[in-house]
């Protein structure tokens, strides 16, 4: 494989708009890899509020390829990372972008401090689809300006607006009206991605895409919410706390990891869920048959169960699992754990052992991208995660003006309505067994119902967590599966 090999041309330019009074600014290098030559343009773009003036600045990284005839028909993937808080550094450092963040296989170690270890891309996609990784306003280099409203932008609603508004303006600019368009979308990612999909079709301007990959979905909150009152998530979560017990040999051992989970979802439909619903109606026959049951799956103790009412949430089962040695399991990777001060608590008290055995790398290795590599040079600070957003974040599915009660989300039907309205909308869901945030028998759950169109859906599943990628065998796999998908798609 060839290195990264030094820009060719490098310009920046600065684009003054006087009537919006703000500057926006464009990063332009030329390079070369292993399957060709591309432009990396790191930009903002302003979003405009009906006076015309600029109210929020995206930002944006898009890789081109240059060597292909009819640049304007080339495919094009619009790539956005979740929270909602969350910039697209883990999508562009872990798996789509050029240059990757390599951080341990097997989460057994922390990634430690500087220097981290980058690598050149051998998966890239590049070949196949140009690259736009999007940060909502709020992360990233991306925010509100001049008179512009946190609250236009910070909401369920808001957020799809402001994205297909981007995603528009984009194609527009770069003339991409009728090349075929993808989304690819992560955890609050995928949620974004169903409402930007629907709000693509409306406005006068409808524009249809050619696929999704939704990388660990979250479109039904029902199913990813483990909270003491919420029957269907002990339910969703069960065949992950299988997974989990079977990898850190608590239970499970006479089988594979496929069919030790295979035999859990059997057990939620046909056993689990069914004393569940009969709560206190179970006889004491029943519940000491499920709590036997349960600690086959989950490797907890069987008093423990029967405490819990047969009902353990996966934010004590994280804590529960491995009290006896000490660690608190991950709940974006439960492979991963952590040594927590408080050995007493019922539940995780710092932060989550996945999260914080990666998160330093991936804000080095993309600082370093863009410094070393892109020529980017901003003054603002990069925002990775922004914690402000989330508290402020509307939740509302519908206007101010419509009554509402407070429920779930689920932008399910979002998605069975786009794909009525379009057709050719093919979708692929990417889990990870060992995702106790977005778990994959949840996945299955919410594409079971809602008016989902099956025939047009890929499950796809791989021995890793929420992001799957950090495994080195699951992200060339992973890779793999996606470029088959968008191989297929274009071949419609």
């Amino acid at each position: 494989m060839h290195r990264l090999l030094l820009v060719l041309l490098l310009a920046t330019t600065t684009i003054f708009l006087q009537a919006q009074k703000e500057e926006l600014r464009k990063f332009v290098t030329e390079h070369q890899d292993h399957f060709g030559r591309y432009t990396a343009i790191g930009e903002e773009m302003a979003m405009l509020d009906k006076e015309g003036q600029a109210e929020a600045i995206i930002w944006s990284v898009s890789y081109l390829r240059k060597d292909v005839e009819q640049s304007t028909a080339r495919p094009v993937m619009f790539v956005f990372n979740g929270g909602p808080g969350s910039a697209s550094v883990w999508l562009h450092m872990g798996l789509f972008g050029p240059q990757l963040a390599q951080v341990a296989s097997d989460a057994k170690a922390d990634d430690g401090a500087a220097p981290f270890v980058m690598v050149e891309n051998p998966y890239s996609l590049l070949d196949l689809v140009d690259l736009v990784f999007i940060d909502p306003v709020g992360t990233g280099y991306s925010r509100v300006v001049n008179n512009g409203k946190e609250s236009n932008y910070w909401g369920l609603n808001e957020d799809a607006t402001s994205i297909a508004t981007f995603i528009r303006k984009w194609i527009n600019q770069y003339k991409r009206w009728n090349a075929p368009k993808f989304i690819a979308g992560e955890s609050f990612g995928t949620t974004r991605a169903a409402g930007v999909v629907r709000a693509l079709h409306q406005d006068g301007q409808d524009m249809a895409l050619n696929g999704l990959v939704l990388i660990s979905q979250a479109l039904d909150y029902t199913g990813s919410t483990p909270e003491p009152d919420n029957l269907i998530a002990f339910l969703t979560y069960l065949p992950t706390m299988a997974a989990t017990a079977w990898y850190h040999k608590q239970a499970g051992q006479e089988h594979t990891l496929a069919d030790f989970v295979e035999e859990a979802r059997k057990f939620t439909y046909d056993e689990y869920a069914p004393a569940l619903l009969r709560g206190n109606t179970l006889t004491a026959e029943a519940k000491e048959h499920i709590a036997q049951r349960l600690v086959y799956f989950t490797g907890l103790d069987k008093a423990y169960i029967l405490r819990a009412d047969l009902r353990v949430t996966a934010t004590r089962f994280r804590k529960e699992l491995l009290r006896n040695q000490g660690l608190t399991i991950g709940g974006l990777d439960s492979r991963y754990t952590l040594e927590e001060y408080d050995q007493t608590a019922a539940t995780p008290t710092h932060s989550d052992a996945a999260s914080t055995a990666i998160s330093s790398a991936y804000t080095a290795a993309l600082h370093t991208h863009f410094a070393n590599n892109l020529a980017i040079d901003m003054e603002l600070p990069y925002m990775t995660s922004n914690r402000r957003i989330y508290p402020k974040w509307n939740w509302r599915p519908v206007s101010p003006e419509q009554s509402w009660e407070p429920a779930y989300v689920n932008v399910a039907p979002q998605l069975s309505w786009a794909m009525r309205a379009n057709q050719q909308l093919e979708v692929m869901v990417a889990n990870g067994y060992y995702d106790l945030v977005t778990p994959f028998f949840d996945a299955e759950y919410t594409f079971q119902r809602h008016g989902i169109l099956s025939d047009r859906v890929e499950m796809r599943y791989y021995e890793g967590g929420h992001m799957m990628y950090t495994q080195h065998d699951e992200l060339k796999q992973l890779a793999a599966d996606i470029r088959a998908f968008l191989t297929r798609c274009l071949a419609q």
